[in-house]
């Protein structure tokens, strides 16, 4: 399993935020590349990086930040936050993330998000299934919409869609521990009939909520492609040497 820290960016610096609300903003560091580079030197190679001045002004705003750490680390970079128009995924490719993620945008305009998959493929474009009380959130998280989120990803699914980052926004920041029943859930129901042969083609990246290093391996057991962890490194609750020490004995 992928472990993918996170680094949220706003006016340019490392911050983080409880349940997405902007007003529980936490600075962590002034240079995002500097966090990008102590992950990098733990052996982590992925790094989720999220623009949330972008996911408010509903357009990528942060893309230096992007340049900056794509430039001066190696680490595998996927990028979200106001991504709504084609020009901001090709300023983001180019920026250079490696993969993007769109969330609002497959609720709101899901046929441009369908290009998206089509045009830069499945294997680039990550679906972002934010979910709160079961039912699809937007904007930042300022948003519910009607949909629910078994059905809003199987949808995708159908339509190539190999990604899925899904977070479940009451335990975001929380530090209460991930939404294992959820993400229990997502892995039964998105589970690929072929003949005779069941393949879970759904590659499931569990976020929010992670604040014990136990969690990481029980999300691994159930099936999750990847974790992404926020705060349970900024409020050292998780060690990057707990981590780069599980990179080492799993990938041996």
């Amino acid at each position: 399993m992928r472990i993918i820290p996170a680094i949220d960016v706003i006016d340019g610096k490392c911050v983080r935020l409880s349940k997405g609300d902007y007003s529980t903003k936490k600075i962590y560091n002034e240079s995002p590349l500097e966090v990008a580079k102590e992950f990098e030197q733990a052996g982590i190679a992925f790094l989720h990086l999220v623009d949330l001045d972008g996911a408010k002004a509903s357009k990528i705003i942060n893309y230096k930040v992007l340049e900056n750490i794509a430039s001066k680390t190696n680490l595998q970079i996927d990028f979200g936050g106001g991504l709504k128009a084609d020009e901001d995924v090709k300023i983001a490719f180019n920026s250079g993330a490696n993969q993007i993620t769109g969330g609002s945008i497959a609720v709101k305009k899901p046929m441009l998000f369908k290009e998206w998959i089509a045009n830069f493929g499945s294997d680039k474009v990550i679906l972002g299934a934010d979910a709160n009380n079961g039912k699809i959130a937007t904007n930042g998280w300022l948003e519910e919409s009607t949909e629910d989120i078994i059905p809003f990803i199987q949808n995708y699914q159908k339509e190539g869609a190999q990604y899925v980052i899904s977070t479940d926004i009451a335990k975001d920041g929380m530090l209460l521990g991930p939404s294992f029943e959820l993400y229990q859930q997502i892995l039964n129901a998105c589970v690929i009939s072929n003949g005779s042969e069941k393949s879970n083609k759904l590659r499931l990246i569990a976020s929010g909520g992670v604040s014990t290093f136990d969690e990481i391996p029980k999300l691994a057991e159930m099936g999750c492609e990847g974790v992404i962890i926020g705060k349970a490194i900024y409020e050292n609750r998780i060690s990057l040497k707990q981590l780069e020490n599980y990179i080492l004995t799993t990938n041996h």
